[in-house]
């Protein structure tokens, strides 16, 4: 058993009270008796504000994490994910995951006692959506007296109803994560989808859905999640895991192949049956696929004005099945309506299953999301002095309450000094995934994007200013960043360093080498800088571009430099500059 685990837990079963008689449904069917099945760990804080609802996908159920015995398989399907020190910190939180209405693990279902009938319900059981699951999960909260959840995540299915929760009771949760997600789904998710439920239902065993107590649709449910397990991987995960290899010990036919991938698939179909029913498959997979924000009428932008949580949106860079263009989709719509957004691209050759994978970088980013920012000395960060007074400078040119990004903003040190400071708002951009765990620790909003592609998720004039600090040298298409900078902001700031310094021609000059100092310690061979501009080029390339120099600061770095300056001989005695630039 693993050391960080939480040990041996159990499977909870509660009856939900219904005053008014019955569970009404959106489609327009009811349950007179609903049961739910869930797990509880971690201690509630005495205020009950420390809970997290973990939504479970397709195939999963209660038993999240820890052990139901001391066999290693009794695992909880996201053990790696919640736990001591984890991801989901149960140290910290009371984390709450229930299986989902329609479920074949505890909680009522098509396998479930109809009431009226004495009989298994079957297709008897009423259509289901996601905002019905929800609902029955909200019950559940409130027959445990929950009255706010600190957080709700989930993945796939999960992912839809953390949306869910989030339309539906917007004042009730204070972060959402939804990973590998979108607001609805894709062609092509619902195209695999409805083969695979053909697939059930073309099984002469199914029945039309009576097949309880006689053999059951094995093998259509078999293909089904072959079929679907297909569209968990990806191509990379499938090449090395599998290739072409081949079992030797397996009795081969013309149309019965001997690759292991062949085997692999067998195997997860086996067992699937073994533990998930098929009915619970065909109502579930239906009710993911008529999922949509915007099925009750008007705009995403009109839904998500409404909501008040704090979202973190992450996608699998080799999900095909839910494309990460599709969650940054989702997050830069939530970022257009003016919410508060995390958007980050999870590298990993797994495919869509790869968050219920062990991966370092996605405990981290949803262990730094789940943190309090302004606990234990998280607000406070070490720069040197010239970090120091360039921050200073660039904070005075910003107006209170208004509306900033930062472009290459780091680990956000600056964006959280700004973000306590006079009301101002503000978001940052950057493409290290350590940066997107260091800015969700001090609470700064942040998209992973590559500046070199653009903006375009950003509509013009959104933001008050863009700042681009010690970050242009860096780039490969400063021209291309300067023209979005100045698309999305009606005003920019850019810091540089002055190649042209008269520090750096002395050194270049007499020992001919790239220049080191205390802010460029990097060789000429692992340098990032792949610019050396000075003022006077950032002059001449705003005069060919028609911006608009609104303010200089020449700043520098010695009495030398000073003397220099002083005589306003900038481009030589700068050491570094900080610019306020607009559109003419």
């Amino acid at each position: 058993m693993n050391k960080r685990s939480i040990g041996i837990v159990h499977t909870e079963i509660m009856g939900i009270p219904l005053p008014d008689g019955d569970f009404k449904l959106e489609r327009g069917g009811t349950l007179s008796r609903v049961e739910v099945a869930f797990e509880r760990y971690g201690k509630l804080s005495e205020k009950g504000d420390n809970v997290i609802l973990v939504c479970h996908a397709l195939s999963g159920d209660a038993h999240a994490a820890g052990y139901h015995t001391n066999d290693e398989k009794s695992v909880g399907w996201w053990d790696n994910m919640i736990g001591p020190g984890k991801g989901i910190d149960t140290e910290r939180f009371h984390v709450i995951c229930s299986n989902i209405l329609g479920g074949c693990k505890g909680t009522t279902g098509p396998s479930s006692i109809n009431p009226a009938t004495g009989e298994i319900y079957a297709t008897n059981f009423p259509e289901i959506t996601i905002g019905d699951m929800v609902e029955l999960q909200k019950k559940l909260l409130d027959l445990l007296s929950i009255r706010r959840l600190y957080g709700v995540i989930g993945g796939s299915a999960g992912g839809l109803q953390v949306l869910e929760w989030c339309v539906r009771y917007p004042d009730f949760i204070e972060k959402a994560v939804c990973i590998a997600a979108t607001e609805s789904l894709s062609a092509q998710a619902l195209s695999f989808d409805i083969v695979a439920r053909n697939i059930i239902m073309a099984d002469p065993l199914w029945n039309d859905g009576y097949y309880y107590g006689r053999d059951i649709p094995n093998k259509g449910l078999s293909l089904a999640r072959m079929i679907g397990h297909i569209t968990y991987l990806s191509k990379e995960s499938m090449d090395v895991k599998f290739g072409r290899e081949r079992r030797e010990d397996r009795e081969r036919s013309p149309f019965n192949t001997d690759f292991q991938v062949e085997s692999y698939l067998d195997y997860q179909g086996r067992s699937f049956v073994e533990r998930f029913d098929a009915n619970s498959f065909l109502y579930i997979t239906a009710a993911m696929d008529s999922f949509s924000l915007t099925e009750r009428g008007g705009s995403l932008d009109e839904v998500f004005r409404k909501l008040e949580s704090k979202f973190f949106i992450i996608s699998v860079s080799s999900d095909w099945l839910y494309p990460a263009e599709q969650s940054k989709e989702l997050a830069e719509n939530l970022l257009i309506s003016g919410k508060d957004v995390t958007y980050c691209n999870l590298a990993s050759q797994f495919g869509h299953d790869s968050f219920l994978i062990s991966n370092s970088d996605l405990n981290s980013l949803i262990y730094s999301f789940f943190e309090d920012p302004y606990s234990s000395n998280k607000k406070d960060q070490i720069f040197d002095e010239a970090h120091i007074k360039d921050f200073e400078i660039i904070a005075r040119m910003i107006k209170p309450s208004s509306k900033l990004l930062d472009l290459g903003c780091g680990d956000g040190s600056f964006l959280q000094k700004m973000l306590i400071r006079d009301s101002v708002s503000v978001h940052g951009i950057d493409i290290d995934v350590k940066n997107i765990i260091e800015c969700n620790r001090k609470g700064v909003s942040v998209f992973q994007v590559d500046l070199d592609e653009g903006l375009g998720m950003i509509p013009d004039n959104f933001y008050d200013y863009a700042i681009l600090s010690r970050t242009l040298q860096e780039v490969h298409k400063p021209h291309l960043v300067l023209t979005e900078m100045l698309r999305v902001a009606r005003m920019g700031i850019v810091s540089f360093i002055n190649f042209a310094n008269w520090k750096q021609r002395v050194v270049l000059s007499i020992k001919g080498c790239l220049p080191l100092s205390q802010k460029m310690t990097n060789k000429w061979y692992n340098t990032p800088n792949i610019h050396f501009l000075s003022l006077n080029d950032f002059k001449d390339f705003c005069m060919e571009n028609d911006i608009s120099i609104l303010e200089v600061v020449s700043i520098p770095n010695g009495i030398t430099s000073h003397i220099f300056t002083y005589l306003k001989r900038y481009n030589i005695g700068a050491d570094r500059v900080i610019v306020k630039i607009t559109k003419k």
